[in-house]
């Protein structure tokens, strides 16, 4: 498979940031150009409340944020949007808020599309996989210019919902209690990871993976039922905890810092009837807001990353691991035939799929060329 050119970090992350500062002032000049304070003191309406659950658990950055983006909505409508945020489990289990958005039990979900491969197959397509698609920027252009928004309203909508959008958060650490160094060092190692095709990958690679809602994490390492887990970023886990309990951190190389979810991304998916009841001015409102806020938890999370990787190293003595570019390229043959397994679940998926794999073929990326799309032994994948 043709290698992932290195490039600088700064100017990635440069090029990142670029794609949201678009978003955000989309964001920005779309409600000035509409005018919402005029439109919503035109409104003598009663206010419209939702019930908005998050996966992210109270006390984290990710919570802080969200709040912030429910507070924010509640302020820049007016009052005429009332979003209530409730943190994981305040409702339902995080496993559960699928299905009861979908039946109404509450308004919306703000949560991680890699959770869902089950209800929706594509949705192992609408956040990042192990080898495929790796920058926000990448996966914005998918979304915004080549469809993903498309394939995720198909889908959702199917289920009783409608997707406004991605979120943007960060990259994915593991966690361990035990030192892994070397892709051999991963055989037998029970770890957590949110299942689909990301368990599919390192099971092939002899990983005995688990399956974990993100608030079992934390109990499940501190008592040895697992060895590690794939969790979300550096600020997060810090928040949670981690590093007083699994004192190695497992990375890849500089070119390959994340292996298994480099762009792991939320959505804010709303109960389709209430979708439908609100003015198409509102719509847009929404909309309008959960761009901004994606904008504002990556940034914010990005920052508090840097702080973080120094206060596990320092104050809880966790040693940041690295593993070689030999070691990637073992996990990387393993990746086409477990893309286009998942793709196989459905006919949206595979468009997806197909998609995503053009744009990495595209001289644009260059992570892929025909020749690469084969099996463990070396065999053309059909699809």
């Amino acid at each position: 498979m043709t290698e992932k050119i290195s490039k600088d970090k700064t100017k990635n992350q440069k090029v990142s940031r670029r794609g949201f500062l678009k978003t955000a002032a989309v964001a920005g000049a779309t409600a000035g150009a509409l005018g919402f304070p005029a439109v919503m003191r035109a409104s003598a309406a009663d206010p419209i409340n939702f019930k908005v659950q998050t996966a992210w658990d109270a006390g984290t950055l990710g919570y802080v944020k969200f709040k912030e983006f429910c507070e924010e909505v509640t302020a820049a409508s007016e009052g005429k949007i009332v979003f209530q945020g409730f943190p994981a489990g305040a409702i339902v289990g995080t496993f559960e808020m699928f299905d009861a958005v979908k039946a109404g039990v509450f308004d919306a979900m703000h949560c991680f599309d890699v959770y869902w491969p089950g209800k929706i197959p594509v949705a192992t397509f609408l956040s990042s996989y192990p080898f495929g698609l790796d920058r926000p920027d990448q996966w914005e252009t998918w979304y915004h210019e080549l469809g993903g928004r498309e394939f995720a309203r198909e889908a959702y909508g199917s289920q009783n919902m409608y997707y406004i959008g991605p979120i943007q958060h960060d990259d994915n650490l593991i966690h361990s209690k035990v030192p892994i160094r070397t892709f051999e060092d991963f055989n037998g190692k029970k770890i957590r990871y949110p299942g689909g095709i990301i368990a599919d990958i390192y099971r092939s690679a002899g990983v005995a993976t688990v399956l974990l809602p993100g608030g079992e994490v934390y109990p499940a390492l501190e008592k040895g039922v697992i060895d590690g887990a794939d969790f979300v970023g550096a600020a997060i886990n810090y928040n949670l905890g981690f590093g007083e309990i699994a004192k190695y951190i497992i990375m890849g190389p500089p070119s390959t810092p994340c292996l298994h979810q480099p762009v792991d991304l939320m959505s804010l998916n709303i109960n389709i009837k209430k979708w439908k009841s609100l003015a198409p001015h509102w719509q847009t409102f929404i909309e309008a807001m959960v761009a901004k806020h994606s904008y504002d938890q990556y940034s914010a999370i990005q920052a508090e990353d840097i702080k973080a990787f120094e206060k596990l190293q320092v104050e809880q003595g966790v040693e940041i691991i690295r593993l070689s570019e030999e070691d990637i390229a073992k996990f990387r043959r393993f990746a086409p035939q477990m893309w286009v397994k998942w793709a196989k679940k459905s006919p949206l998926a595979m468009k997806a799929f197909k998609s995503q794999l053009e744009f990495m073929k595209s001289v644009k990326v260059g992570y892929m060329k025909d020749a690469d799309m084969v099996d463990i032994d070396g065999k053309k994948l059909e699809f």
